[in-house]
């Protein structure tokens, strides 16, 4: 008979509890990233709506959407979630291809990214794609280690579908994001064991693929002559990266503190998106930025261990997935707020405005922690006892019978 359980439920023995740690590290980052939306985006906030809290009421609007999707990955069953992955490969599939639909997307800057929402709220159909490709690459791995045959092993599926969505993003005239989610592909292609000579060669594709790109906008060139010549076009292409390195350099060791002593955050421009690591900086200082990588460390750490350890080969690919698109996300962003990177448009999760990044952020983060349940405890001893049916006592001391 077919199992209609949803929730994941399990028997005593086979429960764990979730990964206290990584939950509090989820916690003091949302919690940190509100603080620090709240006093750079205050002032901006106050002359474009008059209510200096509205960019943090609509970023607290899309967190609560976001904790739905993070309980609703948390409980499901893993075996529910694969049953869902064919909608949610083919819903964020659609998702991509509405981009180019007059009247429902949203056109910047040349650039067709953004749907319509209801209440003035927009969505990104490239966040959801981050999680889609982890949970597709993540089955498909899962596959190739159940085939016994060496000889019907193939990864081409798997490349097939990641360069699919990236090329769609690329589209989107998101080039970033799309690199970016190709690069955390890669990433996942090497946890899972693939041949480290396949990499020399794919390299020697992408990199020539990726330059055709950057030469195909103007804006693109520009961004590589700002990183390569930051003391240029102050005034023009090169403004906002000056004025973040300018507000990370006032914070010094213990920062200026949230009130008036902030000078250079109001001369960023939309300092709440991809540069609030600069907010952050200013206000906060050295002492700041080491709470920030110490608290993503401890992040990194807790998710790694959850996937090390998980006894589900599907949640464990797709958990370090998860934790490495965060992780590499945040790194990147602070890189290019700090001008060790060209700039990007990838947003800082957990600090940056954005529904779409923090919603999908909390749905990573929740299928992390379902990953951590089905975790054994390295170093502690599981022990089972049951009665065999000559009514011996057999204690099962992980996975092995000891006959009493």
């Amino acid at each position: 008979m077919d199992d209609y359980r949803f929730l994941a439920d399990r028997p005593v023995e086979e429960y764990h509890k979730s990964d206290i740690g990584f939950l509090a590290c989820v916690i003091l980052l949302c919690g940190l990233g509100l603080f620090a939306l709240f006093f750079c985006s205050q002032n901006l906030a106050q002359r474009m709506f008059g209510n200096p809290f509205y960019f943090v009421k609509r970023q607290l609007i899309c967190i609560a959407i976001g904790l739905g999707g993070f309980f609703l990955f948390a409980s499901l069953r893993m075996s529910v979630i694969r049953k869902m992955l064919p909608f949610i490969v083919i819903g964020a599939f659609i998702l991509c291809l509405l981009t180019f639909v007059p009247g429902i997307s949203i056109e910047r800057n040349g650039a067709r990214r953004w749907l319509r929402m209801p209440f003035s709220f927009t969505l990104q159909p490239s966040e959801f794609v981050k999680f889609a490709v982890v949970l597709f690459l993540a089955n498909l791995f899962d596959k190739l280690e159940r085939v016994a045959d060496p000889g019907e092993k193939s990864v081409l599926p798997s490349v097939i579908g990641l360069s699919l969505f990236s090329f769609l993003v690329f589209l989107q005239k998101d080039f970033s994001t799309c690199v970016f989610i190709f690069a955390v592909g890669l990433v996942m292609f090497f946890e899972s064991g693939a041949k480290l000579t396949w990499f020399p060669p794919a390299l020697l594709l992408i990199i020539p693929l990726c330059i055709l790109m950057v030469m195909q906008e103007p804006y693109r060139i520009e961004r590589i002559i700002a990183f390569l010549r930051p003391e240029d076009g102050m005034h023009t292409y090169n403004y906002q990266s000056i004025a973040a390195k300018r507000a990370i350099s006032s914070g010094g060791f213990w920062g200026s503190g949230i009130g008036s002593g902030l000078v250079w955050i109001n001369s960023i421009p939309e300092v709440q998106a991809d540069y609030i690591f600069a907010g952050w900086t200013e206000a906060m200082g050295l002492f700041g930025v080491i709470v920030y990588f110490v608290l993503l460390g401890m992040f990194a750490w807790r998710g790694c261990r959850s996937s090390f350890y998980c006894t589900d080969r599907f949640a464990a690919f797709a958990s370090f997935g998860c934790v490495t698109m965060i992780v590499m996300q945040s790194l990147m962003n602070s890189a290019v707020v700090c001008g060790a990177l060209p700039a990007t448009g990838i947003p800082l999760p957990f600090f940056s405005l954005g529904g779409s990044s923090i919603i999908v952020t909390l749905m990573m983060c929740g299928f992390v922690v379902n990953a951590s349940r089905c975790n054994t405890n390295e170093g502690e001893d599981d022990f089972v006892n049951t009665t065999n049916s000559d009514g011996f006592e057999v204690r099962s001391v992980n996975g092995v019978k000891v006959y009493e």
